[in-house]
């Protein structure tokens, strides 16, 4: 009889697996789906008093059928097979890393040919900036920043909550993070209504972000550039707005030798953002030099999980 933890590993292995092999959905992605779903809630309840609490109930009116849904569906079967099954293909549609690759390395390519319209509107598609005019250091700043920070949230917070609560975990991290990019802002619009997605979101990457931070650490290369990034998250996260985002991306841009943060344009204001990492600006190849951390990331705790799998099936 295989372990809990050494059944949720294979799942793991074989969910990232589909994911590197097929991609995301190119039709009826089910977070589409979920995304217009929740906007529609947001423009009946986003309005009138008491928008703290309203934003609570949106939250809870689209998150928990989903969930419930997907804890029936990991559940309701007897047979080992069926419920390994479920779980994977659950783990499939909410992990990101390969189209976390298909979204930006086209960016890389475009700036290489020097193509910087077409590298403008392929990231305005990942990210909420400005890019209009934006240069080739700044678009492959972004790509970047994107890349590092959504190794976390697309990619080993997922793995973790799958760990943590099966698929069911993966799904709930999943709605959540994606209610957060959609409602987790501090604008007027957003600012009351929004904050229970922000918070919880918070919540639930704490733990995840920090794990990554330490990832991007250990991954890094040489020795010297492993205390530059542990320095960087030290000193240089705290002043960053979010307390998640703030170690991923400085240990990660220290990890690589860049220097991100910095200004930038976001619904026609300049924000002044701190910088993060140390070392020179980013350029085109720099966007693939993340996506190769992030996904030796997702690898190391793979086969960390598969290690623990393992041992617990040993002692079983």
């Amino acid at each position: 009889m295989l372990s809990s933890l050494y059944s949720s590993s294979l799942m793991l292995v074989a969910g990232v697996a589909l994911d590197l092999l097929l991609g995301e959905p190119s039709r009826w992605h089910p977070l589409v789906g979920f995304g217009r779903f929740a906007s529609l809630i947001e423009a009946r309840l986003n309005s009138g008093n008491g928008l703290l609490l309203r934003g609570v109930l949106a939250w809870l009116v689209v998150i928990a059928p989903l969930s419930a849904l997907a804890y029936y569906l990991t559940h309701c079967f007897t047979n080992f097979w069926l419920t390994a099954v479920v779980n994977t293909a659950l783990l499939y549609v909410c992990i990101g890393l390969r189209s976390l690759r298909d979204h930006t390395l086209p960016i890389s390519r475009a700036l290489v040919q020097g193509d910087l319209s077409l590298a403008r509107r392929l990231t305005a598609r990942i990210v909420s900036r400005d890019t209009s005019s934006a240069s080739a250091s700044d678009l492959a700043k972004a790509s970047t920043e994107s890349l590092l920070e959504n190794g976390n949230d697309a990619v080993f917070a997922t793995l973790f909550w799958f760990m943590v609560g099966g698929a069911t975990g993966a799904v709930l991290y999943r709605l959540a993070n994606t209610l957060d990019a959609m409602w987790g802002y501090r604008t007027s619009r957003f600012n009351f209504f929004g904050r229970a997605a922000a918070r919880i979101d918070d919540v639930m990457n704490w733990i995840p972000a920090r794990l990554t931070a330490l990832s991007y650490v250990l991954l890094a290369e040489p020795r010297a550039a492993k205390l530059q990034a542990w320095r960087c998250w030290m000193e240089q996260a705290p002043t960053w707005s979010s307390p998640n985002a703030g170690p991923v991306m400085s240990s990660g841009a220290a990890a690589l030798g860049l220097a991100l943060g910095g200004d930038a344009i976001y619904d026609g204001i300049l924000e002044l953002r701190p910088i993060l990492g140390a070392g020179r600006a980013p350029q085109s190849g720099d966007i693939l030099r993340a996506w190769h951390l992030v996904r030796a990331v997702a690898a190391l705790w793979i086969v960390v999980a598969l290690l623990l799998g393992f041992f617990m099936q040993g002692r079983a």
